[in-house]
């Protein structure tokens, strides 16, 4: 029997995915539970079509994504922040801190997650740091560290 599966299932697909499953694992078991429904011809179609759309919908989020980190590839944010002898930092600079002064600069709300870093910066100078943007892209900005 075919299936639309409702919910993610263990070693049997994930929402939204159409399998073939045995009757009595989809009588006495999927459907009940409402984990699956009975594919039929009018559910397909409907499965097909939410496919589409959220294939469109990432494609546009790609594209977006993609004019974004060719906007800022390459730019540079300063961030100041208050130093001891040696240019060693009171503190660090965090990926929210950098957050805040792309938006500062460049009026752009980018989540702090997208921002990595493998550890604070601590140290006075310029970084380089990566933006993941969308899952396969990425840009690398300057952030440049001075003293107060």
């Amino acid at each position: 029997m075919k299936v639309i599966l409702q919910q993610d299932v263990p070693r049997l697909g994930k929402q939204g995915d159409v399998v073939e499953v045995n009757d009595g694992y989809a009588r006495n078991y999927l459907l009940p539970r409402q984990l699956a429904k009975e594919a039929t011809a009018g559910r397909l179609k409907e499965v097909e079509r939410r496919r589409k759309s959220q294939a469109s919908k990432e494609a546009r989020a790609e594209k977006e994504a993609r004019a974004l980190a060719e906007r800022l590839s390459g730019e540079a944010v300063v961030i100041t922040a208050r130093a001891g002898e040696g240019g060693r930092l009171f503190g660090s600079v965090t990926n929210q801190d950098i957050a805040a002064a792309i938006k500062k600069r460049f009026k752009l709300n980018i989540d702090r997650r997208k921002i990595e870093l493998k550890e604070p910066l601590k140290a006075l100078g310029e970084h380089n740091v990566t933006l993941r943007l969308f899952t396969n892209v990425t840009c690398e900005i300057k952030v440049q560290v001075v003293s107060e």
